[in-house]
C-alpha cells in the first residue's frame, strides 16, 4: 500500500493560501491526491456564485501537492509552467471535492489532472490540467 501524505500535507500548510481556504487532504500518495472543502462566504464571488478563484486553488493545490509526493529520483521540488480550467458547474454551498491524477510522470515535468465536483449534487464544476517542471540541485 502507498505512503499517504495527506495528514502531513494539511499541517504544512498552516498559514499558507491551501489553509486560508481551509482545504482539507483525504488522500496523498504518489500519482493520486484526493481533497475538499465546506463552501462559505471566504469563497464566493460578489455574484453569490463560488468563486473561480477558489476552485483553482483546490485543484491546483491538490496537482501541486501530487507533485511533491510523486517527485522522480533526484527532484527536489517543481514549479508550475502550465495550467487550465474548464468550468462547468458551481456551488452555493455544502462541499467542493477534488481528485487529482498523474497523467504523466517524466524526468523534467509532470502532467496533472483533476475533477473537481459539487458533493452534495455529484455535478462536475471543474475539468483542471497543468504542467509542473521538475527542479533539480544546481551543480
Amino acid at each position: 500500500m502507498a505512503q499517504d501524505f495527506s495528514a502531513a500535507l494539511t499541517a504544512a500548510q498552516a498559514g499558507s493560501l491551501p489553509d486560508l481556504l481551509g482545504l482539507q487532504w483525504l488522500e496523498a500518495t504518489h500519482g493520486h491526491v484526493r481533497g475538499r472543502f465546506d463552501v462559505d462566504k471566504r469563497h464566493m464571488a460578489p455574484n453569490g456564485f463560488l468563486h473561480a478563484a477558489s476552485v483553482i486553488a483546490l485543484a491546483d493545490s491538490a496537482c501541486g501537492y501530487g507533485c511533491m509526493t510523486s517527485l522522480p529520483e533526484g527532484g527536489t521540488s517543481f514549479t508550475t509552467i502550465e495550467l487550465k480550467s474548464n468550468f462547468l458547474g458551481t456551488a452555493r454551498d455544502g462541499g467542493v471535492a477534488v481528485e487529482a491524477k498523474l497523467v504523466h510522470g517524466g524526468r523534467n515535468t509532470q502532467v496533472w489532472d483533476a475533477v473537481v465536483t459539487n458533493e452534495t449534487t455529484g455535478q462536475t464544476i471543474a475539468l483542471f490540467r497543468c504542467t509542473q517542471m521538475i527542479l533539480r540541485p544546481k551543480v
